[in-house]
């Protein structure tokens, strides 16, 4: 009998539908297991075949979970707020709604052919009323707490979307020929700078990547250092004549022969000469047109303009320039710097193009040399020419300078974070509405938690009207409102919020997603939660993690939920590439559409191959010619297990497994069992394992009843879909997703290691470890995987595979 992927997988994935199969609910007799993706935003494009990677892995540990006992919680919704639907939605004509529903459709479609394991009875949508109705409540926990609050910022404003940017949106639309200037906005900002240390302590409880923790604390940016205060010299300036900067490193004071200023910092127009207006008038309107991101870059090229002031260096009363640059931002710090270019690479290069003294102040200790004229000095070292701190090291003279800064009253030491407070609104009609009212005398107002859900107003034009506000300020019936507690006239805020809102909790409305009394039930969070696995690209390791975090901890001060945090474990899948190498694009014509993959092969070999083609974590290229090997390889087991008249095969008997079925039998298992819990989740290399052990039982001529059914139950995670269908043809009840998941005796392993020479052309390339007596084919498998071996082999074609026992693999190619 064939293998009809295309009837068993939608046999199955109805029976799985009907049954309600995969729908979690509490059970405090089982330890439970929380699953999550990162919310996927539904495009009109839908998926491609690398989206997949991501949703298979965790589907796989889903199953597996299941398999060995635990409760599984495996939910899916849709991120389906912000710019890209509204911009679409403006150019067609058509509401945003309908075709951002219309994209959540073919998503979810295309996710159930893949045949995930998803409870889609808590499937929720931000763009859902009932939903962001609990968004706004949230923010309304914030601006209660004192935690929200309006003020008027610098922003990235790009006049044709009309819209405020976040600095990381820049790039992406002026690469779409958009324009993007900085202009002061009166803007909602969220709080987040009063949990910044929270949000850097609590790092070191968590199981991310060590790169991922490492970017975030980057990104709050913690410093210790002192605030110094330099008086400007000349006439008085109406009480503001001084400069307050922020430095970590207080020693080289006496190194610092010039001052920066941010274009934006408020004392310029008062300090500059006559002579120099202009210049600085010109450069502060070319700062306006550069963001944030771009003016950090330390690789671009700097450029300043001399203010015709100078600064009193507080530590020998020297006059030094004061200058304004755009690698100085008004954000960070007090928006001005004093500049050691002797010890500072941005300070360096600054003074080197603007002929600038360079003084050394720190030299390296021991006999290290330095040479301050081709290369800043930045590591700790002893002080020189500091006056009293000369001879000190660095930590001693840092703590000796705040000592005195402090006793003659020009400093303090301090701890500043790089971390801003959140700009959390934007000029958009497609975005949750704020639960605010403004009243004519000014007063802004909270409304009552019963007024709930601020809907957005059901209208055909939503285009941007052209004066810095929202298209929602254009909509008077809707704007113009009365404020439920007094009857008086009031006006809705017309800012929306931005579309990390709606994905910064959506973990907890999982939970409870019907929940039309509160935002989750205490008693569902506390057995939920912490989510126990959370996947997703590593293009979310800053912000969303970082925002999420913060909304998490606000809830947990709050008594709303029980921990201190969201996530216990991340984990960072790679990118699959189109069969060129490059990121797939409909630009590039490279994109390959898992439904035709499908079509073609079957969900089962999508997600095999998807797993085989190497380490999960790594970026790959797709391989059309590989993926008909996986099929192959269903095709196998299904002849190994199905006659073609449908009966089961006779080769299958009922007798105890002994001698090398057995140790085959227990191996396996143990080492796929082993490469799903590590914690790299080494599915590559389990499907490499199901292979050598479709292999070796292949090759009996009476294979123990006992070895198919395991094999049935560890193929089962990966492709479900012929394993629920080869279990039923074995008198399996039932389905298989929820049979133990067999278990090893490490007796029967026998497992003892060798070390194994990888040769490429007979060049000696690596080693690896590996069971003695390892068969041949499973060590040239092993072999491949090593990484080292993979950069030499990796698109060469194989003339011949040769095989030492125990010893040496040598790979030839061409």
């Amino acid at each position: 009998m064939k293998y009809n992927f295309g009837e068993i997988e939608q046999k199955w994935q109805k029976y799985w539908e009907d049954n309600k199969t995969f729908a979690a609910t509490k059970d405090e007799t089982k330890p439970k297991y929380y699953v999550l993706d990162m919310f996927p935003y539904p495009s009109s494009e839908g998926l491609h075949v690398g989206h997949p990677e991501g949703y298979t892995a965790t589907d796989i540990i889903a199953r597996y979970k299941r398999m060995k006992g635990f409760n599984v919680l495996h939910p899916m919704g849709w991120d389906a707020f912000g710019l890209p639907a509204e911009q679409y939605a403006i150019k067609t004509g058509i509401h945003p709604r309908i075709t951002t529903q219309k994209s959540i459709d073919n998503f979810k479609r295309q996710l159930k052919s893949i045949g995930l394991s998803i409870d889609w009875s808590r499937e929720i949508a931000t763009i859902d009323p009932k939903y962001y109705k609990w968004t706004q409540w949230i923010f309304m926990q914030l601006y209660k707490k004192g935690l929200a609050y309006q003020a008027e910022i610098s922003v990235n404003w790009c006049p044709e979307l009309g819209t405020v940017l976040a600095n990381e949106e820049v790039p992406e639309q002026i690469e779409k020929g958009y324009t993007v200037v900085r202009r002061p906005m009166k803007q909602w900002m969220l709080k987040i700078t009063e949990y910044a240390e929270r949000l850097l302590i609590d790092l070191d409880m968590l199981d991310w990547p060590e790169s991922t923790k490492e970017m975030q604390r980057n990104w709050i940016g913690k410093s210790e250092g002192a605030k110094v205060r330099f008086m400007i010299a000349g006439e008085d300036l109406g009480g503001l004549n001084t400069l307050e900067v922020f430095t970590t490193r207080p020693d080289t004071l006496w190194g610092a022969t010039y001052m920066v200023l941010a274009p934006e910092h408020p004392l310029i127009e008062q300090i500059t000469a006559p002579d120099n207006k202009t210049a600085v008038d010109i450069y502060k309107d070319n700062a306006k047109n550069k963001s944030d991101l771009e003016r950090q870059q330390l690789e671009k090229d700097k450029s300043g303009v001399f203010t015709g002031a100078y600064a009193i260096n507080p530590v020998n009363n020297e006059e030094i320039p004061i200058w304004i640059s755009d690698y100085v931002m008004m954000g960070y710090g007090t928006g001005a710097i004093m500049a050691v270019p002797g010890h500072d690479e941005r300070d360096w290069d600054f003074a080197t193009k603007f002929h600038i003294p360079i003084i050394e102040v720190v030299k390296p200790a021991g006999n290290q040399k330095s040479d301050i004229t081709k290369e800043p000095f930045v590591d700790d070292g002893v002080s020189v020419n500091s006056g009293f701190i000369t001879g000190l090291k660095t930590e001693k003279a840092k703590k000796k300078v705040i000592a005195w800064l402090e006793e003659k009253e020009l400093g303090k030491g301090t701890v500043q974070y790089k971390l801003r407070d959140w700009l959390f609104s934007r000029q958009r009609f497609w975005g949750e509405p704020f639960p605010i009212i403004h009243l004519d005398d000014g007063t802004v107002k909270i409304l009552p938690e019963d007024e709930l859900p601020v809907m957005l107003p059901e209208v055909d034009n939503y285009k941007i009207i052209g004066t810095g506000e929202s298209p929602l300020a254009g909509i008077t019936d809707w704007v113009n409102t009365t404020d439920p507690e007094t009857g008086k006239p009031a006006k809705r805020e017309t800012n929306t919020m931005p579309q990390w809102a709606g994905s910064c909790w959506y973990y907890l409305r999982f939970l409870d997603p019907n929940n039309d009394k509160e935002f989750v039930n205490k008693n569902l969070e506390k057995y939920w939660m912490p989510v126990n696995l959370y996947m997703g690209g590593a293009e979310h390791a800053v912000l969303h993690l970082l925002y999420a975090r913060f909304w998490h901890k606000v809830l947990f001060d709050l008594g709303y939920v029980s921990t201190r945090e969201p996530f216990v474990r991340l984990y960072h899948q790679g990118m699959i590439l189109g069969e060129d190498s490059n990121k797939m694009s409909k630009s590039r014509g490279n994109v390959v559409n898992p439904d035709e993959v499908i079509a073609n092969y079957g969900a089962d070999s999508l997600r095999l191959f998807e797993m085989f083609l190497g380490p999960l974590s790594a970026t790959k290229p797709w391989s059309t010619n590989g993926i008909e090997g996986v099929y192959r390889f269903l095709n196998k087991i299904w002849r190994l297990v199905v006659n073609e008249d449908g009966s089961i095969n006779a080769k299958i008997h009922d007798v105890k497994p002994e001698g090398d079925s057995e140790r085959i039998m227990h191996r396996t298992i143990m080492n796929i069992t082993e490469d799903i819990e590590d914690m790299d989740m080494k599915f590559n290399t389990c499907v490499s394992e199901l292979m050598i052990y479709v292999n070796e039982i292949s090759r009996m001529e009476f294979i123990p009843r006992e070895l198919i059914i395991t094999l049935v139950k560890l193929i089962s995670p990966f492709a479900p879909h012929i394993a629920e269908e080869l279990w039923q043809r074995l008198g399996g009840k039932g389905t298989a997703s929820f049979e133990k998941w067999p278990e090893f005796d490490p007796a029967k392993v026998q497992k003892s290691v060798v070390t194994v020479i990888g040769q490429v052309n007979g060049k000696v390339r690596s080693k690896i470890e590996a069971d003695t007596d390892t068969p041949d084919d499973k060590l040239i498998e092993l072999m491949k995987q090593d990484e080292k071996i993979r950069s030499y082999i990796e698109g060469k074609e194989i003339i011949k595979q040769i095989v030492v026992k125990n010893k040496l693999v040598n790979i030839v190619v061409k």
